[in-house]
């Protein structure tokens, strides 16, 4: 075996045992399902030693009365079936449904403590994909395909024990053809679980394809991208169909096979025993009661061997599923954290160096030293790529520094506790963030806690209130994707809105005017006036003019620093500050 295969191996019986500790909670329902699998199952087979006595008994004794008990053995066997059946389906869906939901809540919890980093390394819409179509998946291997081989295996082991006890001779027909299932099996389940990863992993990029596309729609269709884009999608369910198609050939083959041998096997078995039964050596009964333990073995190879295909795939995407449980997450709080007391916003930025891991080889943050005073309005200019919105996410710990630190009222941020450290900020976007929802629950979600005279007061200092008032259901309106149905403007005001809500000592603020019209520039300008008020504030400026009373204003290029001071100062300092405001300020 090679060292691939014996890793393969073995990442797949982890994966397994992964999973399966997601089953262990549940002992007490796994036992009710095992025993209601195990009562089904002796059920089924007893009804062969019926059928016997039935034919035996009854029809071959001519008596209407003990055919009419046999007759009632066969019906109350019937209804134990139908009872046993009833409990084991039941026990059985609901611990898939159970195991899975816990999977799910286990992936998304995880996931939502990684560092931004990793969903920028991984298309998010395709762990959306995970989340559904493979935890779909699975709940119906564990919630069906699991008990039904389970139960498919025990008909076959009774199966193989009763046509021992009833006829050993015929029953050497029937292991004959035992190695000739289980080497096809064992060929073409490689094959199937090869084959199902594959399928997983393209039915999961054509589902992330149709979010991002239906995302953007209005510029797939401002820029008539509609055709290229249907044939990029084609592309992609043609490539995702070539793999599900070889995959369906495989376990096509392997079933007909499974049954060809079977059903070959079944058929010569009748052929002897009815030679038998004409001869005398064996009784109607006894080979009616035989053909149907043959005809149960060979049903219960022929559906595992089936089965297998649906585990197979089902270790696909549990393998895909473990991989998100196992993704590690680079950014967390420290074991014994600092204790950080009152916050009133010094920060120092000592040599602070910094390179993105896609572009370890260029550093978007060279060396940088800054020191940020409490209260006061720290402003951040530059071209694009400066490194300025990088500082930001550095101050959050977004990623880590390389080298140099952070230091936040003298502690090192690495050594605070995450959520202590990010409760320190308030950060209202150039593109704020809304959910779908209500206008309410958007505020809030700053402070869950807040009540609604808190909210009202966030909202009318953020000149946001009135124009909430005038929606139709004001603050309980709907909102859609990301705010839409409102301005640009009316955005912004509910992300400050919230940003006041969370009452944070220092503020973070990434160019929040740049793309707004005159007027609603004006109404977030007096309302982000009074969110900086009594704040440490940090300002991204894509415009100078937003940034010309700011107490001091830090010129990066590259990441390094080029020049520090006020508007004024730098006017004569930097030529770098002198040539943007040239640009800008004269026209």
């Amino acid at each position: 075996m090679t060292d691939h295969s014996q890793s393969s191996k073995s990442r797949r019986w982890f994966d397994i045992k992964m999973a399966a500790k997601f089953v262990a909670p549940y002992k007490r329902q796994v036992v009710y399902s095992l025993l209601a699998l195990l009562f089904t199952a002796t059920i089924m087979l007893s009804i062969g030693q019926g059928i016997r006595l039935l034919i035996d008994q009854g029809l071959a004794t001519q008596s209407k009365d003990m055919l009419g008990q046999y007759v009632g053995i066969f019906l109350m066997l019937v209804a134990a079936l139908a009872f046993g059946t009833f409990t084991r389906y039941y026990w059985v869906t609901w611990l898939g449904e159970r195991v899975i939901a816990d999977i799910r809540q286990a992936v998304f919890n995880h996931l939502i403590q990684l560092h931004p980093g990793f969903f920028e390394e991984n298309r998010s819409l395709e762990i959306q994909s995970r989340l559904t179509a493979d935890m779909t998946l699975l709940q119906t291997v564990i919630g069906s395909s699991i008990s039904f081989a389970l139960r498919n295996f025990i008909m076959m082991l009774g199966g193989m024990i009763w046509l021992f006890i009833t006829n050993p001779k015929l029953t050497g027909l029937v292991l004959i053809c035992v190695p000739l299932v289980v080497i096809p099996i064992s060929i073409y389940g490689r094959r199937v679980r090869r084959l199902s990863r594959e399928s997983q992993d393209k039915i999961a990029d054509v589902g992330a394809y149709v979010g991002e596309v239906l995302g953007q729609i209005k510029t797939v269709q401002a820029y008539n991208h509609q055709s290229i884009d249907q044939q990029k999608f084609h592309d992609q369910v043609e490539d995702a169909f070539a793999i599900a198609k070889r995959r369906t050939m495989q376990r096509a083959l392997l079933i007909t096979i499974v049954i060809l041998l079977v059903l070959s096997a079944v058929g010569m078995m009748l052929w002897v025993g009815g030679i038998d039964v004409i001869e005398g050596r064996i009784s109607a009964g006894e080979l009616a009661a035989f053909v149907f333990y043959s005809v149960i073995v060979g049903s219960a190879v022929a559906a595992i061997s089936e089965i297998i295909g649906e585990l197979q795939r089902a270790a696909g995407a549990a393998e895909r599923t473990m991989e998100l449980l196992q993704a590690p997450n680079l950014i967390q709080s420290p074991v014994k954290p600092d204790t950080l007391s009152k916050v009133s916003g010094n920060i120092e930025i000592d040599h602070l160096c910094f390179a993105y891991p896609s572009r370890p080889e260029v550093l978007a943050i060279d060396n940088l030293t800054l020191n940020i005073k409490s209260g006061e309005t720290f402003a951040l200019v530059g071209p694009s790529g400066a490194g300025k919105s990088t500082l930001f996410d550095l101050l959050l710990r977004f990623f880590d520094s390389q080298s140099g630190c952070i230091k936040l009222e003298g502690i090192d941020i690495h050594n605070l506790d995450l959520f202590t450290l990010r409760r320190c900020f308030a950060l209202v976007s150039q593109n704020p963030v809304l959910f779908y929802g209500t206008i309410i629950d958007n505020l809030r979600y700053a402070r869950p806690d807040a009540n609604d005279i808190d909210v009202q007061a966030a909202a009318e200092a953020a000149y946001a209130h009135d124009f909430i008032c005038k929606l139709p259901q004001g603050y309980q309106t709907h909102l859609g994707d990301l705010g839409l149905g409102l301005s640009g403007g009316q955005k912004q005001r509910l992300a400050i809105a919230r940003a006041l809500l969370a009452d944070a000592p220092i503020l973070l603020l990434d160019e929040a005017t740049s793309a707004l019209d005159a007027q609603s520039e004006y109404w977030v300008q007096q309302a982000l006036q009074r969110l900086m008020r009594d704040r440490t504030t940090l300002v991204i400026a894509h415009r100078l003019t937003t940034v010309q009373s700011a107490d001091r204003i830090a010129v990066l290029d590259h990441g390094c620093l080029d020049a520090l001071g006020t508007h004024t100062e730098l006017l004569q300092s930097s030529e770098l500050y002198a040539r943007l405001a040239a640009l800008q300020l004269q026209r």
